[in-house]
């Protein structure tokens, strides 16, 4: 048996409305199609299609999950709370291949 290793321990996610998960939720998901799609960062057109055909539903989502916080009211997004809540989520990795790689060096 091999002995397991201790994780670190991650900070609390932050409280979120409902909707503000379901945004996050819904804008990782999206941020994780676009990096499969990006063109700097892709190798099969077959995966970068897929993912775009998935993008579809995942930005309904994203749409119908502000749709819901406009609707209750929520006309605030808190970017502070919200940026620490991505980076529990582990959102700074998401979304690093949305970027555009840079140069190799000569």
């Amino acid at each position: 048996m091999t002995p397991s290793v201790p994780r670190p321990e991650l900070p609390p996610l932050p409280a979120l409305t409902r909707a503000e998960g379901e945004l996050l939720d819904a804008y990782l998901a999206v941020a994780d199609l676009v990096g499969r799609i990006n063109p700097a960062r892709s190798e099969q057109t077959y995966g970068a299609l897929r993912a775009a055909q998935a993008l579809v539903a995942r930005a309904i989502e994203l749409r119908d999950a502000l749709t819901l916080m406009h609707h209750r009211g929520e006309s605030e997004l808190h970017t502070a709370t919200l940026a620490d809540a991505l980076r529990v989520l582990d959102g700074e990795r998401r979304t690093f291949r949305v970027t555009i790689p840079k140069p190799p060096s000569r």
